[in-house]
């Protein structure tokens, strides 16, 4: 379950990676195991390993509730349900936890144990296994989770086909969390949750279809209500646009989120291409259709070819849950619109290379690294994308990506070690922004995890690859904060009432001030020949223009107020990275910026983005290297990377749109690539 923060009306920021203070006694504990080290595993043996899934699914029997029924209940009366959070005991085992504060007195907690978020992914987890491996077991754990889900359901009354979020350990449903989550009641509005039930009901549609008719159309028929719930509170706005900050963005997505509408078109998407009805291909085109207007920027210029999480901000874009470019491909063949493809291919191939160059997928990018924590659940909505976009276009770069991305779970990440136990089955819960890792297991977790070992059992190459997997060397982003810069004539540093804009997000710990004539001279770290990036909250009305300058040679300059009025932006002002047009020299040891404008109306300047024109992610490991050269330059950079492994490198450069431009290989330790302009180079050994 993703513990959101919700900001306004939508969830904008992550996962907390502490877990739940109380804590109860489990049922049964799981036993304990020691993590396997990083490599033991065989790329070619299976990764996949339900043990600790299994162990959080419990079957329970609910009270009859008004509204709520499910598949044949009356002669099996127990459905399958999962435990939100598990937390290790002394001895190396796990316990059993819910959300919120627990109750002993009445066996409750404040927001439920169960919850539909989480039972609606691990349903697709079984489905998955099973239609991979034929597992009878998968397909029994499947059948029971979708039962359960489909009980959370409201299936009659105003609110018919929403999502009910929490039930208690007796199956008794809580509509009204504590802490509230939004929509309250939690089946009152389009949110998350629905949409992640659409995407169990469609993927078990498509799974049960043949293999038994009776519970498939039993699930045709509750996906149907979902599809009518979608569009009486979010479609019946097809067409509509909101005004973020002088730029049109979509007023029909779920929770204004590409993220959670992403989830709603996987299953409509498997449920189109299994014979689903009319109403669901409409569905399914406008939920895309929208989602793909959320894609911008290139190589040099934010959001850097990414599809942005939330239609209500031009700033921010988080991992966890950014399966826009799955969602997209998937659509892009169930429709058959390759149109709808174009948009991942810019995410996975523009943006997905610098992600991985500049940190990896963190919990927030908003825009410089806000919350630089880091889940499974975005590990994983990566490498999904990645496979589901090398499935649409037929781009192998896609998958050398892949490998890359899965490499988080087995070291390649800012804790170094490995976040999956292949022996338990077991995915960690996070690791925060200085490398510290929650030994956790929840749901969430397990359920992502193991949603990408399936992905890699069933793609082998894909698989050696993430194997590959200490970092050796990373060179991509440099942010320096403003207001820790020599500041000068009218220039402060604001350090405000929250970091937190409504939209965005200052880094560090505010934010420099540039009246006129004021000046803020940064400290540069070491760096190559480099792209700037200042990022400043821009105002319509602000007269204030910013010049930067590396000692007596100018930059370039930006504008304040070069941004629309706000509109139905939740704050006033953009906060964004602007490309200035000259770029920084690798000897440059300071950047200056110098504001005019009208007194009282300073440029609000919070950092600098320093971006290499050519960055790099080399791993080693498993006998093996992988180096990743990615471009933010205008004409073609020559690079030169050191990769481990034996035998002759192959090196293959791709532009960015993923398409080859050039193959061939090296004996050299020390390995000479030409990145194209724009594009990427991959080295493996």
């Amino acid at each position: 379950m993703s513990r959101t923060l919700k900001l306004g009306t939508a969830a904008v920021a992550t996962v907390a990676l502490a877990a739940a203070s109380a804590t109860v006694v489990a049922p049964a504990a799981a036993p304990a195991a020691t993590a396997s080290p990083v490599g033991v595993v065989a790329a070619r043996a299976h990764l996949t390993n339900l043990s600790h899934l299994d162990w959080l699914s419990v079957p329970v029997t609910p009270p009859t509730q008004e509204g709520h029924t499910t598949y044949r209940l009356d002669d099996e009366p127990a459905v399958g349900t999962l435990w939100t959070y598990a937390e290790p005991n002394p001895d190396g085992s796990y316990r059993h936890v819910g959300g919120g504060s627990y109750d002993a007195a009445t066996d409750t907690w404040g927001q439920g144990a169960f919850n539909a978020d989480d039972m609606a992914r691990a349903a697709v987890v079984y489905l998955r296994h099973w239609k991979a491996t034929g597992t009878a077991s998968s397909r029994q754990s499947a059948y029971e989770m979708l039962r359960g889900v489909t009980y959370l359901q409201t299936a009659t009354g105003p609110d018919a086909g929403n999502v009910v979020l929490w039930m208690q350990p007796d199956g008794t449903l809580n509509p009204s969390a504590d802490p509230v989550e939004l929509p309250d009641p939690s089946d009152s509005d389009a949110s998350y949750w629905l949409a992640r039930t659409i995407w169990a009901l469609g993927e078990g549609y498509a799974s049960f279809r043949n293999a038994d008719p009776a519970f498939a159309g039993f699930l045709r028929q509750r996906l149907e209500l979902s599809v009518a719930a979608l569009d009486r509170q979010v479609l019946d706005q097809y067409g509509e646009h909101l005004d973020i900050d002088g730029q049109p963005a979509p007023a029909w997505l779920i929770a204004d989120g590409a993220d959670a509408s992403a989830e709603a078109v996987l299953g409509l998407a498997a449920y189109v291409k299994a014979g689903g009805s009319p109403a669901a291909r409409r569905a399914l085109g406008q939920l895309s259709r929208g989602i793909a207007e959320l894609g911008g920027g290139d190589a040099r210029s934010w959001p850097l070819g990414a599809v942005r999480p939330w239609a209500l901000s031009r700033s921010l874009w988080h991992a966890w849950g950014s399966q826009m470019p799955a969602a997209l491909a998937q659509a892009s063949m169930a429709l058959d619109q390759p149109r709808l493809a174009r948009r991942a291919i810019s995410d996975s191939f523009t943006f997905d290379p610098w992600l991985l160059t500049s940190g990896g997928p963190d919990n927030g990018r908003m825009p410089t690294r806000g919350d630089a924590s880091q889940i499974a659940y975005g590990a994983d909505a990566r490498l999904q994308s990645l496979l589901a976009t090398a499935d649409a276009t037929g781009r192998g770069a896609a998958r050398g990506l892949a490998g890359i991305v899965a490499a988080w779970y087995f070291g390649a990440n800012p804790a170094g070690v490995a976040m999956y136990d292949p022996a338990t089955g077991r995915t960690f819960d996070g690791i925060s922004a200085d490398g510290v890792v929650n030994p956790n297991s929840g749901a969430e977790s397990t359920i992502h995890g193991l949603l990408s070992m399936i992905a890699l059992d069933a793609h082998p190459g894909v698989a050696d690859r993430a194997l590959t997997a200490t970092v050796q060397a990373r060179r991509g982003t440099l942010t320096v904060q403003a207001e820790e810069g020599a500041l000068s004539g009218a220039a402060s540093s604001v350090v405000p009432p929250s970091l937190w804009t409504g939209e965005s997000l200052f880094g560090g710990t505010g934010h420099a001030a540039l009246d006129a004539g004021g000046s803020v001279t940064l400290t540069l770290p070491k760096h190559g020949a480099s792209l700037v990036l200042p990022v400043l909250e821009l105002h319509p009305d602000s007269s204030a223009v910013t010049r930067f300058r590396t000692g007596p040679r100018a930059l370039g300059t930006v504008r304040s107020g070069d941004v629309g009025a706000q509109g139905d932006s939740p704050a006033p002002g953009a906060l964004l990275p602007i490309t200035l047009g000259r770029t920084l020299g690798a000897g440059a040891t300071t950047l200056t910026a110098t504001t005019r404008t009208e007194a009282g109306d300073p440029a609000v300047l919070d950092a600098v983005m320093l971006e290499p024109l050519v960055s790099r992610l080399v791993l080693r490991g498993n006998g093996g290297g992988t180096a990743l050269l990615r471009s933010a330059a205008a004409r073609p950079e020559r690079a030169r990377v050191r990769v481990a492994g034996t035998g002759p490198a192959r090196i293959t450069t791709y532009d960015g749109q993923g398409r080859m431009v050039h193959v061939g290989s090296s004996r050299s330790r020390t390995v000479t690539v030409q990145v194209p302009a724009g594009g990427f180079a991959l080295v493996t050994r």
